[in-house]
């Protein structure tokens, strides 16, 4: 009996630290292959920044910075380690709809054939009459 509480201790211990150890080794990959991205980073790669904001690399010739332009002729100077990931242009294309003269929505999802099309909303603004015991809503304001 004594020579098995001897071996539930190292036991229990070693129980804690294989998931530290594991968390560990995970961590240290996606730290390595964001380096990766980040130092692969060409020109007119489109990328999504740590904050979620997407641009157009348009300069890599610094070492810590990229410059981004987010609109038309508007460049912005972000840190490498600030680039999250890179946009694929393949499904950013096919996934933008479509939209006809009738002001039809058609967008054509992966794997089908035939556009499906979606008629545009409209929603209707009806402002209720104010009430002079209360506020808009209805409620009566506290004494």
């Amino acid at each position: 009996m004594n020579s098995l509480g001897g071996l539930l201790f190292p036991l229990l211990i070693l129980l804690l630290f294989i998931p530290i150890f594991l968390s560990g080794r995970k961590q240290r990959r996606q730290v390595q292959e964001m380096g990766r991205l980040q130092s692969s980073l060409q020109v007119d790669d489109v990328v999504t920044t740590t904050s979620g904001l997407r641009g157009t690399v348009v300069d890599v010739s610094y070492e810590d910075t990229v410059d981004l332009e987010i609109a038309d002729g508007v460049v912005t100077t972000w840190l490498r380690a600030s680039i999250r990931d890179k946009v694929l242009e393949g499904a950013q294309e096919s996934a933008a709809p479509q939209i006809d003269a009738d002001g039809v929505t058609t967008a054509e999802p992966a794997g089908s054939s035939a556009p499906t099309t979606t008629a545009p909303t409209t929603t209707a603004r009806v402002d209720a009459p104010a009430d002079p015991a209360g506020d808009a809503n209805g409620t009566t304001p506290r004494p």
